[in-house]
């Protein structure tokens, strides 16, 4: 490896630790400053994310993992969403199917019921 390159590999890593420590520094200040408005101390957690975020996306891994978020977008986009008539008789059919295993299960039951208590133990009788 050049000297460069460890250059840039241990940028990175200073990005990404300071990256964290300005996330966990806006939980920590969640709970350390519980006297404030829980309006504020959310915001405290909003702001550690933000800035997390940014420093975090000046790194290459950062880089990797916005391009990653682009890419996964532009394939949701490219799916073929079913239609609220589809999913309506998907939702009728599985909820159908539960119906009936709920009977054959019930049956079972019953019928091992009977069978255990009537027949073999004859605690019915």
């Amino acid at each position: 490896m050049t000297t460069e390159t460890l250059a840039g590999a241990m940028a990175d890593k200073i990005k990404i630790t300071l990256a964290g420590l300005a996330l966990l520094a806006g939980l920590a200040g969640f709970y350390y400053f519980s006297a404030l408005p829980l309006v504020v101390r959310v915001g405290m957690v909003l702001a550690g994310i933000a800035l997390g975020a940014t420093i975090g996306s000046f790194s290459v891994p950062g880089r990797q993992l916005a391009g990653f978020a682009r890419e996964a977008i532009e394939e949701t986009k490219k799916v073929v969403w079913p239609t609220r008539k589809e999913s309506f008789q998907t939702a009728a059919a599985v909820f159908g199917f539960v119906v009936l295993m709920a009977i054959f299960l019930w049956l079972v039951d019953k019928s091992l019921e009977i069978g255990l208590y009537d027949l073999v133990l004859g605690w019915r009788r």
